[in-house]
């Protein structure tokens, strides 16, 4: 397993700067998730680390080795698309092996090793199953065993979980997480879906226009974004207005920053908070029952702000609307104006 390091790189498609000089270090055996929206440049910088794209500038290094001019078949890289991609005339065991084919290892090492690499991801029994006869969670296991089969250096993820349901994806980000702990592989994985880059990575990296906005350990980015737009992207953010700071407690001067609180943050009540709150009155427009949580929708001068809680938590409310919406001072986001 290995490093990798992306230093200054540059990547253009005609008159788009798609990666624009960025900088970033993975770290070995770490889970590294890129977001960012559509157009921010992560899924070419994840092709551009597998070698389906050479930078006009910048290095690429994988362990020891540059390989920003080395092809993707050279790379000792495992990638795993979106589609699977999986070969429909081949067996499961087939389709896990086939990278072991292509470096002529010989056939009783093939079968070893793909059966080795069927059994970690819990399909061992099923390596004679043509991939049709599968479901969507076994074939992006079948995808995965053969990533991983190789011995890669670097596992590479292109949004892996997205054409699952809500219910199997949940299912699956619990196992890759587990694969990955167990095999201990440097593994970088794009998503647009937030709560998976939190639920699986140990480092996010937030992109926007071709460049790195914020990068660390999830917690870090989600409690203390750089700016307003990763305060907005990792999670929701309610944004004070100037007319609602008066009264406020707030961890640092007004000017030249700008505040936020997230939607968990918040209690909300009819009655006024306990001294040493920070408050803002507002109204009630909708309430939005999930099983065991729910959203409040708020209007706060003008603006709505968002409330996720526990459905038994939040009280009965007035049926004019009117509330109050509580927070602790030092849940106040802060961000450079």
């Amino acid at each position: 397993m290995s490093q990798v390091e992306v230093r200054n790189v540059t990547k253009r498609f005609g008159r788009t700067v798609a990666l624009d000089d960025v900088s970033i270090a993975f770290e070995d055996g770490g889970f590294f998730a890129l977001l960012g929206p559509s157009g921010s440049g992560k899924t070419t910088l994840l092709r551009t680390i597998a070698g389906f794209h050479f930078p006009e500038s910048g290095s690429i290094r994988i362990g020891e080795r540059n390989v920003e001019k080395v092809p993707v078949e050279k790379r000792d890289i495992g990638m795993m698309f979106q589609n699977y991609a999986l070969f429909p005339n081949m067996s499961v065991a087939e389709n896990v092996g086939f990278g072991l084919r292509v470096r002529k290892v010989g056939s009783a090492e093939e079968t070893r090793r793909a059966r080795e690499a069927l059994e970690l991801v819990q399909l061992g029994h099923l390596g004679d199953r043509r991939p049709s006869q599968l479901s969507g969670g076994q074939r992006q296991r079948v995808a995965l065993a053969r990533a991983i089969v190789t011995n890669p250096k670097v596992l590479l993820l292109d949004e892996p979980l997205s054409a699952l349901d809500k219910t199997l994806r949940v299912d699956m980000q619990i196992e890759l997480k587990r694969i990955q702990r167990e095999v201990g592989i440097t593994t970088i994985f794009v998503t647009h879906d937030q709560e998976e880059a939190l639920t699986l990575s140990d480092r996010i990296g937030i992109l926007r226009d071709g460049r790195i906005v914020q990068a660390g350990p999830p917690r870090e980015v989600y409690n203390h974004p750089v700016d307003a737009f990763a305060a907005g992207f990792l999670g929701d953010a309610n944004w004070l207005s100037d007319g609602a700071l008066a009264g406020l407690t707030l961890p640092a001067d007004p000017a030249g920053h700008r505040f936020a609180t997230r939607p968990e943050a918040l209690a909300i009540s009819a009655a006024a908070p306990a001294p040493g709150m920070n408050a803002v009155r507002g109204q009630l427009v909708q309430r939005v029952f999930a099983g065991a949580m729910a959203t409040c929708l708020v209007e706060v001068e003008g603006e709505p702000w968002k409330l996720i809680a526990r459905d038994r938590d939040i009280p009965e409310l007035p049926g004019d609307g009117a509330v109050w919406l509580a927070w602790a001072p030092q849940d106040t986001l802060v961000v450079p104006a």
